[in-house]
């Protein structure tokens, strides 16, 4: 039996699940005339088989329609010390690549210097997410470095993992 529909605040939603720490990435691709990307702080692994990820851009994001109409793009995991990575790519209107290094992946999008980790994607679906979109992604290629320790986020703060790395 389901009772009425109680309306959540979403200041407490918020608040609630930023008790679940996540990790922070940046999702990038290259239009073939500049690199673009912007941070996405939900992402996951989705399946093995096929290997899928999953990820959820604001339907605000002016970013995420270009890389969509690419259909491929690279996330990066962000590592401990790339909390600026973070905050310059979740900016509007700048040039987000400005003294960022990077590298192309196989299919060419930006994989960025000193990240934790990076998953080359092609576009495999798209569903409606409320005020998000969430996007699942078919894994391409993918490589890691297991001498970094990821970026955290955690109740609004960036953190890092106590764990040691490697």
């Amino acid at each position: 039996m389901t009772g009425p529909v109680e309306v959540i605040d979403p200041r407490v939603m918020r608040d609630v699940l930023g008790h679940f720490a996540s990790g922070v990435t940046v999702v990038t691709a290259h239009t073939g005339e500049e690199p673009i990307g912007f941070t996405c702080q939900s992402f996951s692994s989705l399946s093995l088989d096929p290997p899928l990820v999953a990820l959820a851009p604001a339907r605000t994001s002016t970013t995420w329609p270009r890389l969509r109409d690419l259909g491929r793009f690279c996330v990066n995991v962000l590592a401990e010390d790339q909390s600026g990575l973070s905050a310059a790519f979740a900016r509007s209107g700048a040039d987000k690549f400005a003294g960022v290094g990077w590298r192309p992946s196989r299919q060419g999008s930006p994989v960025l210097d000193g990240v934790v980790a990076w998953i080359d994607c092609a576009l495999w679906a798209e569903y409606d997410g409320g005020d998000h979109t969430i996007v699942a992604a078919r894994v391409l290629d993918l490589g890691a470095d297991p001498g970094r320790r990821p970026l955290l986020f955690h109740r609004g703060s960036y953190g890092r993992a106590e764990t040691p790395a490697g």
